[in-house]
């Protein structure tokens, strides 16, 4: 558990234009001092990097080298733990990456947690979720396997992020047999629970310019769709945990399936924006469990901070060079 967030390096370190966001600084910093269970900022991690199907940005997310570097450079931001893309036995390259992932982050004190990344497939998703969840466990979660200690838990329980894809899952079945483990997890849902509200812990938001649509200038930032996400989770959901979201940018024209959609980093106001729209709703007296950076390495999709939250003249971000 992190027992403090370094918010003040995370911006300074960021925001390659300096940090004058002190309400922003001073917000997390409260959130993670307070008496209650302190915030911890996480970051979602893309693990496929030196796979032939995905952009070179020059390193392997299976060298131990990087991820060492990556661990401690991100503990340096007040990071406390990465949220990995996981496929189960579907992308064996991303596998191999979680499982050296976890394994370092034990010696380094520092967690890691899945991001399933539900089957687009309308038939069988849910066999394949019963499949990949029961691998899961047996890999990562179950006592003594390697890098056990290092997974994120929350009151006692492993969290699980869940990314939907195709929307053919049935997660009320999923929940069932997830209960039956030593400990069942604690299971994360992206944005709102549709139909299985009752097999869901809590809900995160995703990047998303909001209702008015993507902008061709990327100035739709999310404002009011984080907005409506805190307020349906204090008077709807007050009972599930809420995480928070920030972001800095979003560029799909790298990755195979863009579409051409963006958000701008605005100077690095996008990142402070969006935070200060969570201190508004989470306030230091009320703070929240988890904050969410979206993304870390996602450079496809232009949303990493790995490389520093882009400024006016350096956009969009560009993995760091080894």
């Amino acid at each position: 558990m992190l027992d403090r967030l370094c918010a003040a390096a995370l911006f300074c370190a960021l925001l390659s234009h300096g940090c004058n966001q002190k309400d922003q600084h001073n917000f997390l910093h409260a959130a993670s001092q307070h008496s209650g269970q302190p915030t911890q900022s996480l970051a979602v991690y893309e693990p496929w990097f030196g796979h032939p199907k995905h952009i070179s940005v020059g390193y392997s997310s299976h060298d131990p080298e990087v991820v060492r570097r990556q661990i401690r450079q991100a503990k340096t931001l007040g990071i406390s733990g990465f949220v990995v893309d996981w496929y189960g036995d579907r992308e064996p390259f991303i596998d191999a990456s979680y499982a050296l992932l976890q394994q370092i982050a034990v010696s380094e004190h520092f967690h890691i947690a899945m991001l399933y990344d539900e089957s687009s497939e309308e038939d069988g998703a849910t066999d394949v979720a019963l499949a990949d969840f029961k691998t899961f466990h047996d890999t990562y979660l179950s006592a003594n396997t390697p890098g056990r200690a290092a997974y994120l838990m929350y009151e006692g329980k492993p969290v699980i992020f869940i990314f939907p894809k195709g929307g053919h899952t049935d997660w009320n079945r999923v929940r069932v047999d997830l209960n039956k483990w030593e400990t069942p997890p604690l299971l994360i849902y992206e944005d709102g629970p549709g139909q299985y509200g009752n097999a869901f812990d809590g809900y995160y938001p995703w990047i998303n310019p909001g209702k008015e649509g993507w902008k061709a200038d990327g100035s739709a930032w999310g404002e009011q769709y984080l907005s409506d996400f805190y307020e349906r989770m204090q008077s709807k959901y007050p009972d599930k945990i809420a995480v928070g979201g920030v972001w800095s940018s979003f560029d799909d024209s790298k990755a195979s399936w863009g579409l051409n959609r963006h958000i701008s980093a605005r100077c690095g106001k996008t990142f402070s924006d969006t935070l200060s729209v969570l201190k508004k709703y989470y306030p230091p007296d009320n703070p929240i469990p988890f904050v969410l950076v979206e993304t870390w390495n996602d450079y496809e999709e232009g949303s990493a901070i790995e490389p520093g939250i882009p400024n006016c003249g350096a956009e969009p971000a560009q993995a760091p060079s080894r």
